[in-house]
């Protein structure tokens, strides 16, 4: 079979493109609200372990936070999308694609603490010394001072992240959600014809990669020269 009639037999007959084309939309959809559920769960957990290591406070919060990291870190992402679904909302009626968000949300928020608890660390303590001889206490200090600047520092690294989530979330079809590789799946399950559906998702995922990285590589070219002024 030619290359012509391949691509028709997996793309045009039936119109199963709709396969990719619905698959990216839910990719995007599950990347999209797990990066926000993962910035903010980061932000809060470096904000309690940094204030923890600062002043001593916040034990019971760093001990949770710390066990956390631990448990989301030390197993794949796979095997939590699977407990989260097949466990925790086993007797519950609850959309698919809801839990891929929960799910990749809560692992993705491991590894943005980290990032942005180093950022925050990499802040100079005289910014500290700074705040409170402007008469600000220790949490208007971090929300004025300390995390604008740490948020400038980690931008970059945080933009790399939404990049492994966005491919990370590949794995969603191990809990029958349609995302962009279960279209191709199911395609290549019609037609018996792995290489064209595939392929095509390989290429897919990686002008989405290409795209994010060209923008990342732009805006740590931009804040290089703000930092230049």
């Amino acid at each position: 079979m030619g290359f012509v009639d391949s691509f028709k037999q997996n793309f045009i007959e039936q119109d199963r493109w709709h396969y990719l084309a619905n698959g990216l939309g839910t990719t995007l959809l599950i990347t999209f609200f797990s990066v926000l559920i993962g910035m903010v769960l980061g932000f809060i957990i470096a904000i309690v372990r940094f204030t923890h290591d600062k002043t001593g406070k916040m034990k019971v919060g760093n001990f949770i936070c710390r066990i956390y990291l631990t448990v989301i870190r030390g197993t794949p992402v796979v095997v939590q999308l699977l407990i989260i679904y097949f466990v925790i909302f086993a007797s519950v009626p609850i959309s698919k694609i809801f839990v891929a968000i929960i799910a990749f949300g809560i692992n993705s928020g491991a590894y943005v603490a980290e990032i942005v608890r180093s950022g925050i660390a990499s802040i100079d303590d005289g910014q500290f010394e700074a705040g409170r001889s402007l008469g600000l206490n220790y949490r208007q200090t971090m929300i004025s001072i300390i995390l604008p600047q740490a948020f400038k520092n980690v931008l970059p690294a945080l933009a790399n992240e939404c990049i492994v989530l966005l491919k990370e979330t590949s794995v969603s079809g191990y809990i029958a959600v349609q995302d962009l590789t279960k279209g191709g799946d199911i395609i290549r399950s019609q037609t018996y014809s792995a290489f064209m559906p595939l392929i095509s998702v390989a290429i897919i995922y990686l002008v989405m990669v290409v795209v994010l990285s060209h923008f990342v590589t732009k805006l740590e070219r931009r804040l290089r020269q703000s930092d230049r002024r």
